[in-house]
């Protein structure tokens, strides 16, 4: 997929704006803007590695379910997304990952950047179980009502190199 715009999009359940499962996709020059999913609000991954390069989302929300709202912008269950020079900014979720949710994944990303994303825990990316690399990523200006304004990890090793972190905040440190 190249040069595809997912733009105000809604599913009830996973991926408003695209949803994988036991998919591969490779997504260059993207853009997810202004999508709602239960989870997933941009892109809903499941089972999935997808590679992205040069991907945008901005503005899309999880927010649908009664027990559920996780990653605004993307949520990975028991996958291993490739991100490289990808924007996460104005995404929101009800519980989890204002910009990327990860369970049970080892999501890796490099040049990236999470600004002005919301959550409960987690504003930038929230982690269960997974065991993210980050390399060179920056978190700026997010906001949680709870944990993690920049990340919150719950049974989770995370790798960081060369990250930034600025102006994020929490309601709890």
């Amino acid at each position: 997929v190249s040069g595809t715009h997912f733009i105000s999009n809604t599913a009830i359940f996973e991926g408003g704006g695209m949803a994988n499962m036991d998919s591969n996709p490779q997504l260059t020059n993207v853009t997810f803007s202004g999508n709602n999913a239960e989870n997933g609000g941009g892109m809903d991954n499941r089972q999935s590695n997808p590679t992205l390069i040069n991907v945008t989302f901005t503005g899309n929300s999880a927010d649908q379910g009664v027990d559920e709202g996780d990653g605004g912008g993307m949520a990975n269950m028991d996958s291993d997304p490739h991100l490289t020079n990808v924007t996460f900014s104005g995404n929101s979720a009800d519980r989890f990952g204002g910009g990327m949710y990860n369970r049970s994944g080892s999501a890796w990303l490099t040049d990236v950047d999470f600004s002005g994303n919301s959550a409960s825990y987690g504003a930038g990316m929230s982690n269960h179980y997974s065991t993210p690399a980050l390399n060179h990523v920056s978190f700026d200006g997010n906001s949680a009502d709870w944990f993690g304004g920049g990340i919150y990890n719950g049974f989770s090793s995370p790798t960081l190199s060369g990250c930034t972190f600025d102006h994020n905040t929490a309601a709890f440190d």
